[in-house]
C-alpha cells in the first residue's frame, strides 16, 4: 500500500490540523527556505531541529509501519509539516527526539536516522517504548510513546490508507458514501 502527500493533509484534516499549513511549509522547502525554529537552545537539552525530526520520526516509522507500506518518507515529511508548529505538542516532539538521539548516540554511537532497521528496533526496546504507557509529561520511555511511536501510529491509521490496511473504510473525519453505510456484515 502506497501513503501519499494527500494520505498526510487527510490525516492532519482528521485531527483539526491545517492541510494549508502542511502544503506552505512544503512550498517554502522547495523553495529552500527554512523555517523558523520555536524555542531553540544551546547545550545537550537544545530540542532538534526540524530537519532531525523529519529524519528520526522517519527512520522510526521504518520500524514501527506494517512492511508492507510504502511511500513512508513524503508521508511522514507531510504530516510533520502541519504538525512542527509553534504549540507546545510540537516543542515537545522536538524536544523527544532530542533526547531520542541523545540517547542512539550515547548507546550505539549513531542518532536514530543512521541505525539499521534492527538497530532502531532495538533503542526503541532498550527505552521502553514498547510497553511504556503514554504520558507528555512522564518518563523517557512514556514520551518517546506519545511523542514518536504513537505521533507515528495517529498519522497512519488516520489517513485512508492506513485506515484501510486495518480494515476501517472511512477513519472518522473523512467522507465515505451512501453504500459504505449501507451494506450488510458479509
Amino acid at each position: 500500500m502506497e501513503l501519499t502527500r494527500r494520505d498526510a493533509a487527510a490525516a492532519l484534516a482528521a485531527l483539526g490540523a491545517s492541510g494549508g499549513v502542511a502544503l506552505g511549509a512544503r512550498f517554502a522547502a522547495d523553495r529552500g527556505e527554512r523555517p523558523e525554529e520555536d524555542g531553540s537552545r544551546d547545550g545537550d537539552d537544545a530540542p532538534a531541529d526540524d530537519e532531525a525530526v523529519r529524519e528520526t520520526l522517519t527512520a522510526v516509522a521504518s520500524v514501527v509501519y506494517p512492511s508492507e507500506i510504502a511511500g513512508v518518507s513524503e508521508f511522514v515529511e507531510g504530516f510533520l509539516a502541519g504538525r512542527l508548529d509553534g504549540s507546545a505538542h510540537a516543542t515537545g516532539v522536538r524536544e523527544t527526539v532530542a533526547e531520542l538521539n541523545h540517547l542512539a548516540n550515547s548507546w550505539h554511537g549513531a542518532p536514530v536516522a543512521d541505525l539499521d532497521p534492527a538497530d532502531r528496533d532495538r533503542l526503541l526496546r532498550e527505552v521502553g517504548a514498547d510497553t511504556a504507557e503514554e504520558d507528555p509529561e512522564g518518563t523517557t520511555a512514556e514520551r518517546v510513546r506519545y511523542y514518536v511511536v504513537n505521533e507515528l501510529l495517529l498519522a497512519l491509521y488516520a489517513s485512508p490508507t492506513g485506515g484501510e490496511l486495518v480494515g476501517i473504510e472511512n477513519p472518522q473525519g473523512h467522507p465515505g458514501g451512501a453504500e459504505s453505510y449501507q451494506r450488510g456484515p458479509q
